[in-house]
């Protein structure tokens, strides 16, 4: 049985991208970096993930330094590992090099003790798309409101 504690979210990524697919990734971290994210001090609004040489990293995302941690803490928005099959990180390369896409974090977990990290393949929307979102979403909160079923 998984027991999973939600640290941090990218509520921003849903809101700015189409999400095609998630994938679930390790992510290599500091002990001072571990101590803080799960105190949920952990900021994945403006990061990103990249792939150099065949290796996956997250760029960009901010871990507090931990409180308790005098010299030995860590920058906080140094680039992390992430830990990928590497089949599934060429995938991911090819994808973002040919495609357009982008590799956004979703949310960053703790899962039978070890933290994890969702990433989403994603494309950027327009604005028209973010207010036609928007625009739905209201409707369906009106209509909610109103004790009628939303569409879907």
């Amino acid at each position: 049985m998984e027991k999973v504690k939600v640290l941090g979210t990218n509520r921003q990524a849903r809101h700015s991208y189409f999400i095609y697919d998630t994938y679930e990734a390790g992510i290599s971290l500091l002990g001072t970096e571990v101590k803080s994210a799960r105190e949920g001090k952990i900021n994945l609004k403006e990061s990103y993930a990249k792939v150099e040489k065949t290796e996956l990293f997250l760029m960009n995302c901010h871990i507090s330094p931990y409180s308790h941690g005098n010299i030995m803490n860590h920058d906080p928005l140094r680039k992390r590992k992430l830990l990928m099959h590497r089949r599934e990180i060429r995938r991911l390369e090819k994808n973002t090099e040919q495609a357009g896409f982008t590799l956004v974090p979703l949310k960053i977990y703790l899962k039978d003790g070890k933290i994890k990290l969702e990433l989403g393949l994603a494309k950027g929307k327009k604005l028209y798309d973010k207010r036609e979102a928007k625009k739905k979403k209201d409707i369906d909160r009106e209509m909610k409101r109103e004790g009628l079923r939303p569409s879907r």
